[in-house]
């Protein structure tokens, strides 16, 4: 599965929701969509999902245009929204029967799948429980099985895990890793980047709905780091370690972390490089040389300013 995204705007009046923005993503890929309140975000996932239609540009599904052939993409695509809707009358497997019945699956093949489905999420246990009773942890699990139902090859997720306790978070994080391993394109919102970047092997950053950035967590760590942020641990103490290191060059801030010294330099692997030699020159007997790289909430803050439209 090949996802393009061509050039495209949402337009609410004068307001531009979405500003002519265009990325690509793949088969097996976990792509974070990250962004401010406001930013564009919901807008541009309900494009993706046929809920909304673009003001221009278009986006592709294996070459099946959204604009032209929405239809043929609603079979291609799970939609997961930010939260299940509230049902008072209807019970775990009835409400999948339900979905199954609406994508087309039909007789045994529809009890196959439902009960397949029930049992990778996990809902086996509570398929005769009302919706209404589940915490939002197991809501979150039905959302994401009604979405598998009819094998799409690319989800798309809203905030999937918005108001989830860890043990939630920690058990759909594993299931995305195991769909996207089976071959499935993964893309989801979510405000919580410590949580994107533990998953995501791609990040789609954007403001005001504009795009600043589409590219792998590595590439954007590296590109974006006009810093670095060095651990050492040497056989002496980290003391005299960080007298040592703050009368090198290019050295900005020295701090102690139990027996490693974080240093952070300005400068890229030069500079580190450098750095390690003057050490090594100087007969310090390091064990541990590691640079950090940026996490996610640091390049989004260094990328974005907070506005909104």
């Amino acid at each position: 599965m090949d996802v393009e995204i061509v050039n495209l705007k949402k337009y609410f009046g004068k307001t531009k929701a979405v500003d002519d923005i265009s990325f690509s993503f793949s088969s097996g890929q976990i792509v974070g969509f990250v962004g401010p309140n406001g930013a564009g975000k919901t807008t541009t996932i309900k494009m993706m999902s046929t809920l909304n239609e673009p003001t221009s540009g278009d986006i592709f599904y294996d070459g099946v245009s959204v604009v032209e052939e929405p239809e043929k993409v609603r079979k291609l695509i799970g939609y997961m929204p930010d939260s299940l809707p509230t049902h008072n009358d209807i019970d775990v497997h009835e409400y999948l029967d339900f979905f199954a019945r609406a994508y087309g699956i039909q007789g045994k093949q529809r009890a196959l799948v439902v009960e397949q489905v029930e049992e990778f999420t996990n809902l086996k246990g509570i398929r005769d429980k009302l919706l209404k009773t589940l915490s939002k942890g197991m809501k979150q699990r039905v959302s994401l099985a009604r979405a598998l139902l009819h094998d799409p090859s690319i989800l798309i997720m809203d905030e999937p895990a918005a108001g989830l306790d860890p043990r939630a978070r920690i058990e759909l994080r594993e299931l995305l890793k195991i769909l996207a391993d089976q071959g499935k394109a993964i893309f989801l919102s979510s405000h919580i980047l410590t949580e994107l970047a533990e998953i995501c092997d791609t990040a789609v950053i954007i403001e005001q709905g504009r795009l600043l950035s589409a590219d792998s967590l590595e590439t954007l760590s590296e590109n974006k780091q006009q810093h670095t942020t060095l651990l050492i641990r040497s056989m002496h103490s980290p003391e005299g370690l960080h007298t040592m290191l703050l009368q090198q060059p290019h050295v900005e801030d020295v701090k102690i972390q139990g027996k490693h010294v974080a240093v952070r330099v300005d400068g890229g692997d030069e500079v580190c490089h450098q750095l390690l030699r003057s050490m090594l020159a100087n007969d310090i007997p390091i064990v541990e040389f590691q640079q950090q790289r940026s996490n996610l909430e640091e390049i989004f803050m260094n990328m974005t300013k907070g506005e909104v439209q």
